[in-house]
Formats: C-alpha cells, sequence, structure tokens
C-alpha cells in the first residue's frame, strides 16, 4: 500500500489528480435534467475526468479525483439535498471508476478499456438500484419528511409509466444510469488516446 501510494502521489500525478479533481468539480454545476427522470436527478459530464484520471494513473488516484470533486463542489457550492445528493454521487462514481480503471490497468490495451467500462456501466447501474433503494432514497425521504409513495407519485409527474417501485426500476433509474455511463465511458474511449499522449503516459 505505501509502495502504491509513493508511485501515485509524485509531483506530476499530484498535478493531474489536482486538475482533474477541479475540473469534475466544474462540470458537477452544468447539470441536464433527462425527460424521464425526476428532478433531483440529474446528469452531468464530472465523472468524465474521474475517469481519465483513473485510467492515466490508476484507481487509487481516481478515488482521491472523487474524493476530491465532491470536496470542491461543496466548497465552491454547498449542498441543496442535506448531503444526500453528495453521498450518492460519492457512491456511484467510485462504483464507476474503480472497476474500469483496475481491469485497465492489468493491461492496458483498447479491448481492456472496452471490458473496463462494459464492467463499470453494468455494475453502477446495478448498484444504484441498490443504493437508491436501501440507503439515499430513505434518507432523502426522512430529510423530506416524506414518504415512498411521494417520492413515486413526483417522477410519475415526469414519466408517466413509472406506477410504483418496480417501474421506477424499470422506467427510471436503470434507463438513466445506463444512458449517464455510457456516453461518459464513449466520450472517454474517444478523448483518452489523445490524452494519454499529451501527458505522455
Amino acid at each position: 500500500m505505501e509502495i502504491m501510494t509513493k508511485k501515485v502521489l509524485t509531483t506530476k500525478n499530484l498535478t493531474m489528480i489536482a486538475m482533474f479533481s477541479a475540473i469534475s468539480a466544474v462540470l458537477m454545476v452544468f447539470e441536464i435534467q433527462l425527460p424521464f427522470s425526476p428532478s433531483f436527478v440529474k446528469f452531468d459530464f464530472s465523472d468524465l475526468p474521474v475517469m481519465l484520471g483513473g485510467f492515466l494513473i490508476g484507481p487509487f488516484a481516481g478515488g482521491i479525483i472523487v474524493f476530491m470533486k465532491i470536496l470542491l463542489h461543496f466548497l465552491l457550492n454547498g449542498t441543496t439535498s442535506f448531503f444526500v445528493g453528495d453521498l450518492s454521487n460519492l457512491l456511484l462514481t467510485l462504483s464507476f471508476v474503480l472497476p474500469a480503471s483496475f481491469i485497465y490497468q492489468q493491461k492496458k490495451t483498447k479491448k481492456t478499456a472496452i471490458q473496463g467500462l462494459l464492467v463499470s456501466i453494468i455494475c453502477t447501474s446495478l448498484l444504484a438500484i441498490i443504493f437508491n433503494l436501501f440507503l439515499i432514497f430513505p434518507l432523502y425521504l426522512k430529510v423530506l419528511n416524506l414518504k415512498m409513495v411521494d417520492l413515486i407519485n413526483m417522477i410519475h409527474v415526469v414519466n408517466p409509466l413509472v406506477k410504483d417501485v418496480f417501474t421506477m426500476i424499470v422506467f427510471s433509474l436503470l434507463p438513466f444510469n445506463l444512458f449517464k455511463y455510457s456516453i461518459v465511458s464513449m466520450i472517454t474511449m474517444l478523448s483518452y488516446k489523445k490524452l494519454s499522449i499529451l501527458f505522455k503516459e
């Protein structure tokens, strides 16, 4: 662990970590509302610098970037969800960046990059369902003093297909996360090669 830490925390890598963290924190501000998701679930590209950092430096660095982006975003913009949204972002971004960057670091080829990203897309999309149903949504509802039926009704307004917990998973949570992480993964594949040459990986 100590050797890995020393290898990652070089001056060059620390500079890259700081840069990716700052870009990621800024990108969190530019949110997009998708038609099939509730107002409190929005799309942004903040996971892109995290994944690029994980590919360039490794999963340990990717994890640091995740924590740093959440911290920087809080310092710059505060929290609008009593930290529930921040916790969700932290858990899901870690779930996304760690598998892909770990798999890619084992053998740095286009094939392993694609394999790693596919594993991350599937893992994160499934974990998002578990995290939301058993941790994030209960916390969110407790903060707002609401019940699950109230949440379902909120989502039903923007997505009429959602009528209960099952349809919320099938027609809202799963499509949103599959879409989000697929888009970020595709952009990662398109931009990583040029970026790796720039930083002389």
